[in-house]
């Protein structure tokens, strides 16, 4: 039966992805080592005999389903419906109302493609799997996110058109009207629409979520700079709030005791860990957010020392303490 599962993966992937799949992409989708991967494409090619097979320059060979109606009614098995409901819990504590509502909605189209009493099985299963990997809500404080913004912004976003927004700077200031070109949402600690104010230059700026006070999507289309890269713009900040001007170096000395949890976190992407002498660590990467640093920087105490920016140093220079019973 297992095998069956997985030759059915396959077909499923074959025709999802537009040039198909290789040999490595079948020891990555089902975890398999590379003479096992070729025993079941072997069985895959004898299940769905169309297969397209074709073989690049490099010699990477390629299977590619155009059409098979076996895979396009098998609707959502009980670890894949659990799998769903555990992201969608994930979104309801920690996405956005615009996550919940696509995940809920591929759900929904699933279970409609089945019988009811297929639906009614697959759910008390569902349910099953989900007890036993005790998922449970995560408490913490997050900020409310307004779904009438977000669903504006994602309007926008699709159709490059400009939005007319209220904005309060700050919390104690009289809201003000602007336009923005708007680029990407940045989620973290607090969510912020990153956009452009054509009124004043072509700088991206980041506007929290939570003091955009009304927002309206507007008939004016803008062009968005094809160069753009959200990620690698993301890349840039420590957090969800990035600033050109703190923007540099960063290195953290974490003591031995501290590099213990230290070496489990990924503090950024492009991070680079150099051990010491002494058992402990450094961490170095380039980011901006020195406030959201600093956030994170108290969790460890005295157990993490600075060494740049220099500006960063000063900032958590009075904060740091010896007395939390234990590292994050």
């Amino acid at each position: 039966m297992r095998k069956v599962l997985d030759v059915l993966r396959l077909a499923e992937a074959a025709i999802a992805r537009e040039n198909g799949i290789n040999m490595d992409d079948v020891q990555q989708l089902l975890r398999l080592r590379a003479r096992t991967a070729q025993r079941l494409i072997h069985l895959f090619e004898a299940a769905f005999p169309a297969v397209e097979k074709r073989k690049d320059p490099d010699r990477t060979r390629w299977w590619n389903l155009h059409d098979a109606p076996l895979i396009r009614h098998q609707g959502i098995r009980e670890k894949e419906l659990a799998s769903l409901e555990t992201a969608i819990l994930r979104a309801r504590q920690h996405g956005t109302p615009l996550e919940v509502h696509h995940l809920e909605s591929i759900r929904d189209r699933m279970l409609a493609s089945m019988t009811p009493m297929e639906v009614r099985a697959i759910k008390r299963n569902a349910k099953a799997v989900l007890e036993a990997r005790g998922m449970a809500y995560r408490p913490g404080p997050r900020t409310r996110l307004n779904a009438d913004v977000l669903s504006a912004i994602d309007e926008a976003l699709e159709t490059s058109m400009q939005l007319s927004i209220s904005y309060q700077g700050k919390a104690d200031a009289v809201a003000t009207d602007r336009i923005l070109e708007p680029y990407g949402l940045l989620f973290g600690i607090r969510e912020y629409l990153l956009a452009r104010d054509p009124h004043k230059d072509d700088r991206l700026r980041s506007f929290r979520l939570d003091r955009i006070t009304a927002i309206a999507v507007t008939d004016h289309p803008f062009r968005k700079d094809p160069g753009f890269d959200l990620r690698a713009y993301a890349a840039k900040a420590f957090g969800s709030y990035y600033s050109e001007e703190e923007y540099g170096p960063v290195a953290w000395q974490f003591s031995p005791e501290a590099a213990k949890v230290a070496r489990e976190f990924e503090f950024h992407p492009d991070q680079h860990v150099e051990d010491t002498d002494d058992g402990g660590m450094i961490v170095r990467f380039s980011a901006s957010g020195w406030l959201e640093m600093a956030w994170h920087l108290y969790k460890w105490g005295d157990g993490v020392t600075v060494l740049e920016p220099a500006g960063l140093a000063d900032l958590v220079a009075a904060h740091r303490r010896g007395d939390f019973p234990s590292p994050p």
